[in-house]
């Protein structure tokens, strides 16, 4: 999993398939990496095996990715992807800080649970739809009230056995596999991220949480007072956006004035140019309209 190569707001890495993917039914682990985070990416991950070798899987020695320490979750990837020509395969998609703080700032919101929903669903239709592969099972990791998020995902995939749970990572062998890939693909590419700004930066950042006092001493001291933050910081975070607030140049927009503020200077308020209710306003015509007695019709 080469993620030295990620420039872009999203990416898809897809490991190979075996045959015996596309022919025998198999279930499905999803589960994410770097969902709470300030810095970095977002990474979903889902692996895939067939239903009759879950026992080969288990016996791999899978588990939840974060009760493992680093060295342990890369053995593991390595046993993963050494079965990816066997019986085994992966798929992550790995989601840009600045992509995730653009779309959730968005007019229309786009909450982090709503990103999340469709980048594991992405990665599924993916796997059937493009690499056919005879996917009859989905073990899912929660996010939300489990009652609630299977429903969401029944509504979607209609005819697969579906099973959302708390604590999915620790109880699925196939959802443990799919978050060590997870977070293995988001620790590379944290230690292997290139600041496009073109600049030094310190790497010692800490885990990337808000609460991690690393983390908030590097965002306090990479942060520049016109530009703001480097693409590595989720800007859309409070953590970052307190910083912002009380240390960036302060800004003022010309439209945030309200319509009493706009009287005040002698300009007329959006507000006037519109009638209130039972209010009959006569509209003026243009000229043009009245010399060729020219009058609007509802209906010929």
């Amino acid at each position: 999993m080469d993620v030295k190569t990620f420039d872009e707001e999203t990416k898809l890495f897809v490991s190979g398939v075996p045959q015996i993917l596309t022919s025998e039914p198999c279930c499905v682990g999803i589960d994410e990496a770097g969902r709470g985070p300030v810095l970095g990416p977002m990474v979903y991950g889902i692996c895939i095996c067939p239903i009759s070798m879950k026992t080969d899987l288990k016996e791999l020695g899978v588990a939840d990715s974060k009760t493992l320490t680093e060295s342990k979750r890369d053995d593991l990837f390595k046993l993963i992807d050494s079965q990816t020509d066997g019986y085994l395969a992966w798929l992550v998609d790995i989601i840009s800080p600045t992509y995730i703080s653009n779309r959730m700032l968005e007019r229309t919101k786009y909450n982090l649970n709503a990103l999340s929903f469709d980048s594991a669903v992405r990665l599924v239709k993916h796997a059937i739809e493009q690499l056919h592969i005879n996917v009859k099972e989905l073990f899912i990791d929660t996010v939300g009230q489990p009652s609630s998020y299977q429903t969401k995902w029944e509504s979607v995939f209609h005819d697969l056995d579906i099973t959302v749970a708390a604590k999915a990572d620790s109880l699925y062998p196939v959802v443990s596999a799919a978050s060590i890939c997870a977070k293995v693909a988001r620790d590379r590419a944290v230690k292997s991220w290139k600041f496009v700004e073109g600049l030094e930066f310190s790497t010692d950042y800490g885990s990337g949480y808000p609460s991690d006092p690393n983390t908030k001493t590097w965002l306090a001291s990479n942060m520049d007072q016109v530009f703001g933050f480097p693409q590595f910081v989720r800007f859309s975070w409070q953590t970052a956006a307190t910083i912002l607030d009380d240390k960036a140049v302060k800004v003022t927009w010309d439209d945030d004035d309200d319509g009493d503020s706009a009287k005040s200077q002698g300009n007329q308020s959006l507000l006037e140019f519109y009638s209130r209710p039972g209010e009959n306003v006569e509209i003026a015509r243009c000229h043009y309209f009245k010399e060729r007695n020219l009058k609007t019709v509802s209906s010929l």
